[in-house]
């Protein structure tokens, strides 16, 4: 097809993005966990628990990012290289950056203007997780369209949900 070129060009470059900015936002949620957990100096319980499930919806996504990419790059016959596979893996992670991401905007009523917030702890490290979390949300938004795309395109070939993402 004509779409197979773009296929083995772009996944790498979109679960490379998925990874780099995973690894960042794994950094910031985990120095927040580690300073809301020697302190306790949240502002409150849903920002501290939102904060951690981000940072395990950073290490999910590291985790499988790194195997879908794998098995794209070494195993092209493997399951995780199927259309389904990632369908299922994309859609999962999708959902928890959704969660995660509309669940800490909405903890922090929208972002917080840190000029002007004198009585929230770690301001800008907050900012800056809610948005690498839209960051890698979009990143998983795009990759689900281009995957969904493929398995459509797959399923009228007639190959099905286990066939691959590049014939």
């Amino acid at each position: 097809m004509a779409f197979d070129g773009h296929i083995r060009r772009g996944h790498p470059i979109i679960f490379g993005l998925l990874i780099l900015f995973s690894i960042i936002e794994l950094a910031i949620t985990a120095w927040l966990t580690s300073m809301f957990n020697d302190f306790n100096n949240f502002f409150s319980f849903a920002e501290r628990d939102r904060i951690r499930f981000l940072l395990f919806t950073s290490i999910w996504t590291l985790l499988f990012s790194f195997l879908l990419m794998g098995s794209f790059w070494r195993l092209p016959e493997h399951l995780f290289s199927s259309t389904g596979s990632h369908i299922f893996l994309l859609l999962l992670t999708w959902v928890f950056w959704t969660a995660g991401a509309a669940s800490l905007t909405s903890a922090l009523g929208g972002g917080l203007n840190c000029n002007t917030n004198t009585f929230i702890a770690y301001c800008g490290q907050l900012n800056a997780a809610e948005a690498f979390a839209w960051i890698n949300w979009i990143l998983v938004t795009i990759a689900l369209f281009v995957v969904a795309g493929r398995g459509i395109s797959g399923a009228r070939r007639g190959d099905g949900i286990r066939g691959p993402l590049v014939v």
